[in-house]
């Protein structure tokens, strides 16, 4: 009866201990209706046009915009017709936040001649 205890008592505490392993490296992430995204590529298998395929290839493509939240984790994002095979329903864990930097815009300057 005591050893049953002991390993019940070990077995709780391993539990806990993967649980915060698995807790440190999920994020929880929440958009809203027009927010810009990225889609993972991975699981689809599209090949993009005019680009390398293998390791060099992009991850990620986009990026587009969220119509809809469908549950708690999963949202409708707008594909363009080129990926129109695809369902346009994605989990939450297939989507990165496009952060906008702005550095990276660029400004239209006019030159006189």
């Amino acid at each position: 009866m005591q050893n049953s205890t002991v390993l019940g008592g070990n077995r709780g505490n391993s539990q806990s201990l993967q649980k915060s392993y698995a807790d440190h490296r999920r994020r929880n992430l929440e958009f809203l209706i027009g927010d810009k995204v990225y889609l993972k590529l991975f699981p689809f298998k599209i090949v993009i046009q005019g680009k390398k395929k293998g390791k060099l290839s992009p991850r990620y493509i986009g990026p587009y915009e969220i119509l809809e939240k469908i549950g708690s984790v999963a949202y409708r994002i707008a594909l363009p017709v080129t990926v129109a095979n695809i369902h346009n329903v994605f989990h939450v864990s297939q989507l990165q936040k496009h952060e906008l930097d702005p550095m990276q815009v660029l400004q239209n300057e006019t030159i006189e001649i």
